[in-house]
């Protein structure tokens, strides 16, 4: 056990690639159980934010502010009798929701949150990543089949024709950054997830601005894209309760529902992860360039610590005007608790040898959390849009605009 830690953190590499099982393993199980606790997080977040844009106070009974909400669902949930069709093929019925599950999590095999924070970097890292992803349509279609019911086998269709459309404007932008990456001495490319946030910092620029207007051109082609192939609002077709009802899930209840949607959410931080990775400089801390030097990185590793502390004085400072009435006792208490665990969490996190080691992490995760609070953004804002308005996007914007801008950044880089 020992030799395994120690041969590890002499490493300058992955688990993966140093053949560590016992560090990669373990990386797998920090992945998982993040991963779980963020879809609670933005559970609760998504609720709260789309309430107060709509000036409602959002769940505010179970918890202090509604905190205990998620895990009541998630009990809920899995107590929930669980019905199958008689109808249905009961086998795919089953093996639909684990698919899109496993799917969702296995991007994550490949994806960076530092220099040596992921589960392996490998040298076909883009390629695994959009196989893997594109496989999820495979079991919204088993789901819609499986159901024998017109209306799943109709939101399954208009799923799988949604996000195969999308999936060619995708892969085109991702082609783009690609490409943006063989800039370098040696005039050769690489499509490992880690080479290219390397590249961005060789190169000195985000991708987002190489080539500008292209690199962000080229970014929002995949932002609007990785909408419509998570299913969201406003590209929400299969979903739309007015038509379809809950679409190629309706048939689903209890603890194989809570799997699509366990899969929807994982999704969605997973493309996030994959933009943040492409275009804005993956791990990397803001302006390593600009405001470089021993200063500066210690004044940005400062952040996460700063951040939870403050973090911790928002929770205090509800507290502080939570009623005093003898019924609210508890859950004062319970936020008081909560505001107490993230001062905590901001303290170690001042520690050295934590700050040092967390910071990449830190950096990755606050990228992926802003595009987490657009998705909230849009589905409080924008109308959902017609099938025909959705497939017109697709194909007659989204993939005329991404090949110009593959064949605009090929003939830039050359010259």
């Amino acid at each position: 056990m020992l030799d395994y830690v120690t041969s590890y953190l002499k490493s300058d590499t992955t688990p993966g690639q140093a053949g560590n099982v016992l560090w990669a393993l373990i990386y797998i199980l920090l992945i998982f159980a993040g991963l779980s606790v963020a879809v609670i997080a933005m559970n609760w977040l998504e609720r709260k934010i789309l309430a107060h844009m709509q000036v409602r106070l959002g769940p505010m009974r179970v918890g202090p502010h509604g905190l205990l909400q998620p895990i009541a669902d998630a009990v809920k949930l899995l107590i929930k009798e669980d019905i199958t069709p008689a109808a249905a093929d009961k086998v795919v019925f089953w093996v639909a929701p684990i698919f899109v599950v496993v799917t969702a999590f296995t991007v994550f095999i490949v994806v960076p949150f530092g220099p040596q924070h992921a589960v392996t970097d490998m040298n076909i890292g883009i390629l695994f990543m959009l196989g893997v992803s594109s496989l999820s349509v495979l079991g919204i279609v088993m789901a819609g089949w499986a159901s024998n019911s017109h209306y799943p086998l109709m939101g399954a269709l208009r799923s799988s024709a949604q996000m195969v459309s999308y999936e060619i404007a995708m892969g085109l932008a991702v082609v783009s950054a690609v490409l943006m990456t063989s800039l370098n001495r040696e005039g050769t490319g690489t499509l490992s997830m880690i080479g290219i946030v390397q590249a961005q910092q060789a190169q000195q620029t985000w991708f987002v601005f190489k080539f500008f207007p292209l690199g962000l051109i080229a970014f929002v082609i995949f932002a609007i894209a990785m909408v419509a192939e998570t299913n969201r609002a406003p590209f929400d077709l299969p979903e739309a309760e007015s038509e379809l009802t809950a679409g190629f899930h309706t048939e689903y209840s209890g603890f194989r529902w809570s799997l699509f949607f366990l899969g929807e959410y994982t999704a969605m931080i997973a493309v996030s992860a994959i933009a943040v990775t492409l275009w804005l400089g993956g791990w990397l801390r803001p302006f390593p360039n600009w405001l470089s030097g021993d200063t500066w990185d210690l004044v940005f590793s400062l952040f996460p610590g700063f951040t939870f502390l403050a973090l911790a004085a928002i929770t205090f400072y509800n507290v502080a005007r939570m009623p005093k009435h003898p019924y609210f006792k508890i859950q004062t208490i319970g936020l008081a608790g909560f505001g107490g665990l993230l001062g905590l969490i901001g303290l170690v996190l001042f520690v050295p040898a934590v700050r040092d080691t967390i910071q990449d992490v830190f950096w990755f995760t606050a990228k992926v959390a802003v595009f987490q609070y657009l998705y909230i953004w849009y589905r409080g804002t924008f109308p959902r849009y017609r099938f025909d308005q959705l497939m017109k996007v697709g194909w007659k914007v989204l993939l005329p605009t991404g090949l110009g801008v593959l064949v605009l950044t090929a003939v830039v880089g050359v010259l």
